[in-house]
């Protein structure tokens, strides 16, 4: 990546996530509302990890459970679904790191009800003049680490996350346009059939 890209996502990423003035914040019962409401989304994405990694791509949601990653100009695939998350790397010639959801802070999102008033869920919960930030853990898996949310105003949408795991190493995710109600093929999400599509045995 040419430095003077990397300056330009930084520098957008920064205007992202910066709070110049304090406003009231989208209630949380609008936000948990939003989420549940949402089935399926596709938008393109920006990934850019603490260690300077930068990646590109295209995000599918089928709430509730499922989530994929696909990434441009990589041999990655992450995908979420039946309880589980497995990233596919096709540099390995073995079967992907396979982690039950629930011990991921993305877990947060794709339950299948979320509810963010609920106990010791919300870290913070701050606004500013054009975007309402939340910082929640699962209260029952506090040891994986949070996830940090960011959402635009009229209509609410989410534009960007924060995953920071146990080790404290941050993932930022910028999302494009969410295209919302659209078709996905339950394929996208079936981790079995990727396995055996690509002739892996667990």
């Amino acid at each position: 990546m040419e430095p003077m890209t990397r300056f330009i996502l930084a520098t957008a990423l920064a205007a992202c996530t910066a709070l110049p003035a304090f406003a009231d914040p989208i209630p949380l019962s609008d936000l948990s509302d939003y989420l549940n409401d949402l089935r399926t989304a596709e938008a393109s994405f920006t990934q850019i990890s603490d260690d300077g990694a930068i990646a590109t791509g295209t995000l599918y949601i089928h709430r509730p459970g499922r989530m994929r990653f696909e990434y441009d100009d990589s041999e990655l695939l992450v995908m979420a679904g039946g309880g589980q998350v497995a990233i596919f790397d096709d540099r390995a010639n073995t079967a992907p790191e396979q982690y039950p959801l629930r011990r991921t802070p993305l877990n947060l999102i794709l339950a299948r009800n979320v509810d963010l008033d609920r106990s010791d869920m919300i870290l913070s919960h701050e606004g500013d003049e054009t975007t309402t930030r939340i910082i929640a853990q699962d209260p029952d898996e506090p040891d994986i680490g949070y996830i940090t949310l960011v959402f635009t105003d009229e209509p609410v949408e989410l534009r960007q996350w924060i995953v920071t795991d146990s080790t404290g190493f941050n993932t930022t995710v910028i999302l494009g346009e969410l295209e919302e109600g659209g078709n996905i093929s339950a394929r996208h999400f079936n981790i079995p059939q990727e396995l055996r599509d690509r002739g892996i045995t667990e």
